[in-house]
This record gives structure tokens, sequence and C-alpha cells, in this order.
């Protein structure tokens, strides 16, 4: 009797088995990336590694400055905020401008001085631009699923005015859906 039931358990187990939904394989390029990838010291700049951002797509950022210095709220209020496809050229400009490749808050000065050590290339074509509103809030759309480099200057809330800061932070972006976004 005992051996019937746990012939039966496992007759049972295995039926439930095969009625579970299968996933599939994994895709072929493993899964999608939320981490940039490694920041190559020869990326050139290459038109065709931004194609991709140009696809139409169903992504939103929706985005909003939070920085503050010590009590000091910052805001981008009447600032353009870009919006920077993610290749191999792009990850290498902004680790050297912003020191990073994931999120950085450095003075103004300090970014604009770093640009002639940046490598050289003309991503015009292929950045997006809005202007921030009163509130700080900005917003894309239609944007092509991968990772992008959202960039502004913010500069104090109140008075007294005091330098700007240069927030830059990489948001990947998928599935047609609304991103939000703290600089």
């Amino acid at each position: 009797m005992v051996r019937l039931s746990l012939l039966s358990a496992v007759g049972a187990a295995a039926l439930l088995s095969a009625c579970a939904p299968s996933l599939g394989p994994p895709p072929p390029n493993g899964p999608p990336r939320s981490e940039p990838p490694p920041v190559s010291s020869n990326a050139a700049f290459s038109a065709a590694d931004f194609a991709w951002s140009q696809r139409p797509g169903g992504n939103i950022i929706a985005g909003h400055v939070a920085y503050m210095e010590g009590a000091q709220r910052y805001t981008c209020a009447g600032s353009s905020v870009v919006l920077t496809p993610e290749t191999a050229w792009s990850r290498r400009r902004m680790a050297a401008l912003y020191g990073s490749v994931e999120q950085a808050a450095l003075p103004t000065e300090e970014v604009r001085a770093r640009t002639a050590s940046a490598p050289q290339g003309d991503a015009g074509p292929y950045v997006k631009r809005t202007t921030c509103d009163e509130a700080g809030q900005f917003a894309f759309g239609g944007l092509a699923d991968g990772a992008w480099f959202a960039i502004t200057i913010a500069h104090p809330a109140r008075e007294p005015k005091g330098a700007t800061v240069a927030l830059m932070r990489r948001v990947v972006v998928r599935g047609g859906r609304t991103f939000p976004l703290s600089l």
C-alpha cells in the first residue's frame, strides 16, 4: 500500500511538471543586460552603432531632478535635457567626461574642462533633446529598447544662485513601458 501511494505521488508530480509552462531556451545572446558593458579604450565613433536608437519604440522616460547639496535643492528648470544612445563610443565619452558610465553629479566647469580629452565624433543626429519644465521635470517618448544617457545642467533652486552641476545617469528601457528617472 505504501509502495502504491509513493508511485501515485511520483506519477502526479510527473504529470504536473509536464503541464508547467515552459519559457523556452534562453535568448541566443543571453538575457538583456542592464549593466553597461566595459568601456573600450579604442571605441571610435561609428554612425552605424547608433542605428538602433532611430527605430520607433514604445518606451517613455519620465524624469525629474532630485539633486541636492546639503539643504540646497537643485533644479533643471529651463535647461536642456539630452538623451544620448549608449554605444561603445558614448560609453567612452561618458567615462572621460563624468568619470562614470552609470551616474554622476559634477561641477559643470569640471565637465567642460574634460571635453578635450573625450573622444571626438558627432552624435548630434542621434541625440534626443527636450527642455526641463518649471517643476524640474522632463519626458522623452517613442524610445527604442536599449540603454541611454540622460544629461542636464542643474542650478540651485533658491537664491543665492551658485555654481551649476552637470547631472548624468544611464537608464535602460524596454518593453514599451514608462521608466521613472531621477537625476
